[in-house]
């Protein structure tokens, strides 16, 4: 039976020290990881080599999480990817928005490992599963 390889996790925040920290974390739950430090790093970023699932800033220079997230869910062939949102954010008209661009989870900086862990497994299951 053949390995299974590790899902690919396109992880997207402008702070240095935020975007080392989500690294390690999703390097920790044994996920390959990719970076983007601006919005439209990112977009080039899918359009190269699509991920399994992208871990999304919001507040941005350029484009911002918001732009990113609809720009992919208005795309065919990136529409299907899960989006979970890691912002600062936490007014709930933040939230309600990115759920409704189509965000499949939306978390509170700093957010607690297990649920994101939790989260990211059972979005990738899924999207294994489609």
């Amino acid at each position: 039976m053949a390995a299974v390889s590790p899902s690919t996790i396109l992880a997207v925040d402008d702070d240095d020290i935020n975007l080392k920290m989500l690294v390690f974390m999703l390097d920790d739950f044994g996920y390959k990881v990719r970076t983007a430090t601006c919005g439209s790093e990112a977009l080039e970023s899918v359009a190269k080599q699509p991920p399994d699932l992208v871990v999304l800033d919001v507040m941005m220079p350029g484009l911002d999480g918001f732009e990113v997230l609809q720009l992919l869910k208005a795309d065919a062939k990136t529409e299907k990817i899960p989006v979970v949102m890691l912002t600062a954010l936490s007014d709930d008209a933040s939230r309600r928005r990115a759920l409704k661009l189509g965000a499949s989870r939306f978390f509170t900086k700093p957010a607690d490992r297990r649920e994101v862990e939790t989260a990211l497994r059972d979005l990738l299951k899924r999207g294994s599963a489609a």
